[in-house]
């Protein structure tokens, strides 16, 4: 007796590549999970309640903007309180970034600076970075966040 074996049917076939897919959707979705990074910075030296205090984080494709072009930043802006502050970047991807924090005294949403381009409001940035009549650079301030780090770190504002 001849044994004859079925072809499947298209039907058939579409099962058989629905079923083919739902299982590795599932093994994917049962795999373990990429935990995105969490910052924390703690912003020191918060002189009065005045105005606000911002961060901004720059990853490393915005280095060449740091730390002045906010718009090239993830920004955190919080009404001002004496004391020390926090800011809180999540679900960040790994890389390496700086942080720049500025307290906005009077709620112009910038940094005042004086005649020659120097802040007259507080600033800090991340490595508490001070360099002497220029600003800070990405390289100076920079840190580097692994995928599933929780990372703290802290700035002193200063004028």
């Amino acid at each position: 007796m001849l044994h004859s074996q079925s072809k499947p049917t298209p039907t058939r076939r579409w099962h058989l590549s629905a079923l083919a897919a739902a299982c590795g959707w599932c093994a994917l979705s049962l795999g373990p999970s990429a935990h995105a990074a969490d910052l924390t910075v703690d912003v020191l030296g918060v002189a009065s309640a005045e105005g606000s205090l911002g961060c901004a984080l720059f990853s490393r494709s915005a280095a060449g903007q740091f730390p002045l072009a906010q718009e090239a930043a993830t920004r955190v802006r919080n009404p001002a309180r004496p004391g020390a502050m926090q800011c809180v970047f999540r679900d960040l991807p790994a890389g390496e970034y700086a942080v720049s924090a500025a307290h906005d005294l009077n709620g112009n949403g910038q940094t005042d600076r004086n005649f020659v381009g120097l802040p007259i409001e507080p600033w800090a940035v991340s490595n508490n970075v001070r360099p002497t009549l220029r600003a800070p650079r990405f390289s100076e301030a920079a840190f580097t966040l692994a995928a599933t780090d929780t990372l703290r770190i802290e700035l002193r504002l200063q004028r």
